[in-house]
């Protein structure tokens, strides 16, 4: 369904209800063909084959476009597939700059396999108009923008990047999945391209990988379409399924995400063991005026630096709620150590200069009971305490 005068909550419940008109069934089918009949010579039904276009995937892609506010959408096999998708816009000598604050899996695809076909990236705080134009190049093409950043919840003004990068024809690649479309739509401020891993908030469930792509314009939709199919990282229709029936509860399960993720911060800035905790929810974070903006909510994920580095190890060992685990976005809460995880690969005096210390825990509040989270944050933080002291 796609009527933009209904409220995104609703559109989200709708997803592929009203889409399939033989049978009238309310949750899209599956459609697991991998070639389509052609009627006769020359006509086809709109389906040929199934990396070109599927349906249950087409019902997807629509639906994303629209939460989105953009022209196109494609699904891919995972986040970094709709990344790579996006990356082979650009050619060889090509210059992107890049949110500083990054995830690492990003890093890896840029430094470990687009410098080999001679694409260079610089590292900067995206929300510094003046480092942007320190950093830009004559051959930059674009600037990707993770906001918030993972792990530091670094947060960049979408609408000031993309109108200073439109001054220099560049265009705005924008990493949304920490806050999803529910809660922020960088299309609309002025952005050129949407990029989620959908496996996070918008599956919501922990058990489908896959990865998103909204394009806004005639033209630019039609070049990604054109290497979407080329590449053919695209997703599988029962994944596609999955990740329908995940979104249709989006709405709810980020409320609950907010709402339990800013509590759970609140408890942890005031605990003794707590060095930092970074939220853009959180009234002192730097961009607590920007985020209230441009984004009509929060994510359910934050980071937090614990007083002394002796701690995480028992603090991992004893949470029993909240599992240590890698991903985030999931009903479940889990916790993760970015330094020799999910940012491994980004150098250590990377790292270490934007504060992903050995200290730094990253934390993704699930839908339980918030009650239920900091208990066990509590205990597995005084038993970490007990453990240190007695040596």
């Amino acid at each position: 369904m796609n009527d933009k005068k209904m409220h995104i909550e609703s559109r989200l419940a709708q997803i592929g209800s009203v889409e399939e008109p033989v049978t009238g069934a309310i949750n899209y089918p599956i459609y697991q063909a991998t070639a389509f009949r052609h009627p006769k010579l020359g006509q086809s039904t709109g389906f040929d084959y199934a990396r070109t276009k599927n349906p249950t995937r087409s019902v997807l892609e629509a639906a994303i476009a629209d939460l989105e506010s953009g022209d196109a959408g494609f699904a891919c096999s995972s986040g970094m597939a709709a990344l790579q998708t996006v990356f082979t816009l650009f050619a060889q000598g090509d210059h992107f700059i890049v949110s500083l604050d990054l995830y690492g899996g990003t890093y890896r695809l840029l430094e470990q396999i687009l410098s080999k076909f001679g694409i260079s990236s610089s590292y900067v705080d995206t929300n510094d108009l003046a480092a942007l134009e320190e950093v830009r190049q004559p051959n930059t093409k674009a600037i990707l923008i993770e906001t918030p950043t993972n792990p530091l919840m670094m947060v960049t003004d979408i609408g000031a990047v993309s109108a200073w990068a439109k001054q220099h024809q560049l265009l705005t690649i924008v990493d949304n999945t920490l806050l999803s479309p529910y809660f922020q739509r960088p299309l609309e401020l002025g952005a050129d391209i949407v990029v989620h891993s959908a496996t996070k908030y918008l599956g919501g469930h922990n058990d489908v990988l896959a990865g998103l792509i909204v394009t806004k314009g005639e033209v630019l939709s039609q070049q990604v379409g054109f290497l979407h199919n080329s590449i053919g990282a695209v997703l599988s229709p029962t994944d596609s399924y999955q990740l329908m029936r995940g979104m249709k509860t989006l709405a709810l399960r980020m409320e609950r995400h907010e709402s339990n993720a800013l509590t759970v911060a609140k408890h942890l800035k005031e605990h003794p063991q707590v060095a930092e905790v970074f939220h853009p929810g959180l009234e002192d974070h730097p961009g607590y005026d920007i985020q209230k903006k441009q984004a009509s909510g929060n994510t359910g994920i934050f980071s937090f630096k614990l007083t002394d580095a002796r701690y995480i190890e028992p603090v991992l060992r004893h949470i029993k709620l909240v599992a240590f685990a890698e991903s985030l976005g999931g009903v479940e809460s889990l916790m993760t150590y970015p330094t020799v995880q999910t940012h491994a690969d980004i150098p250590l005096e990377i790292r270490e200069a934007v504060g992903v210390d050995d200290t730094l825990l990253r934390f993704s509040v699930g839908i339980e009971h918030v009650d239920d989270i900091i208990a066990d944050l509590d205990q597995a933080l005084e038993a970490a305490r007990r453990e240190i002291q007695e040596g």
